[in-house]
């Protein structure tokens, strides 16, 4: 199917369900570009979401490749062979993949938020692009794509199950699927550190210190609709975990992490009980 055409170029909610819904990746990232582009040259607009013409079935774009399976079939090899290290790293590239298309629905399909609100999440748009190119391109010096091995959706199961409500989303999303990841990467590195893999222990450093500040945003925003809503913010998480199925949650923690993704103390004592 054809993706309809737009004449709002430099309006960028525009630009992010365009975006949103490209099948290549690379095609994908260069309009992620264009939205970087016009917010730094500050030559954009934000129309209103009723004026965006849409088709839900064309929501993620993706390739055909990699095929999506079940987690548990996603193959592991010994990262001391090329190829073990070339799973782990299609694993995380598939990661960015995802983590582009749910920053983009979060600036394209929610209506009603403050200007920045919208800015902060085709910032992290940007940024999970340039980490997508980074992994993607490394991959190809290995002699891999993206595409080379199948992947799992977990992640975007969970944008798809919260696009009827943003403070779900936010909690979800962020707050709990992204937030994993901080605590993922230091176990990550360590892996690709003892293969001797410099370069991408250099990327992952990248990554997480790029990763803590989109959960931060995910944190603020939450804590802004739990405010505007007078909810609570630790009852509301855990009663929208509970209602979505989210994963529960399980150390080992990077605390250090979390605290500058801005979780409260309160927050880290309820998960050091976990």
């Amino acid at each position: 199917m054809t993706s309809p055409q737009y004449p709002f170029s430099r309006n960028l909610r525009v630009l992010a369900y365009q975006s949103l819904i490209a099948t290549d990746p690379m095609h994908k990232c260069a309009l992620v570009k264009q939205i970087e582009d016009h917010m730094q040259t500050q030559n954009f607009t934000l129309l209103p979401l009723d004026e965006i013409d849409h088709d839900a079935h064309l929501i993620p774009g993706r390739p055909q490749n990699p095929a999506l399976v079940n987690p548990l079939l996603v193959k592991r090899r010994a990262m001391h062979t090329v190829e073990g290290r070339a799973i782990a790293i299609h694993a995380l590239t598939h990661i960015e993949f995802n983590a582009i298309n749910l920053a983009l629905d979060a600036a394209w399909r929610f209506k009603g938020m403050p200007e920045a609100y919208y800015l902060d999440w085709l910032k992290v748009a940007c940024e999970e692009a340039k980490h997508f190119l980074l992994l993607k391109n490394y991959l190809q010096e290995l002699g891999f794509d993206y595409g080379s091995f199948p992947a799992h959706d977990s992640l975007w199961e969970m944008v798809d199950k919260t696009k009827g409500d943003l403070l779900a989303r936010m909690a979800l999303v962020p707050r709990t699927m992204e937030a994993r990841g901080l605590d993922a990467v230091p176990q990550i590195r360590a892996r690709f550190l003892q293969a001797k893999d410099t370069q991408m222990v250099t990327i992952l450093d990248i990554i997480l210190h790029d990763e803590i500040g989109h959960v931060e945003i995910g944190n603020r925003w939450f804590n802004y609709l739990c405010n505007e809503r007078q909810c609570d913010p630790i009852t509301s998480f855990s009663t929208l975990s509970i209602e979505y199925k989210a994963p529960q949650l399980k150390g080992p923690f990077n605390w250090n992490a979390r605290k500058q993704a801005g979780f409260t103390d309160i927050e880290l004592r309820l998960l050091e009980g976990n």
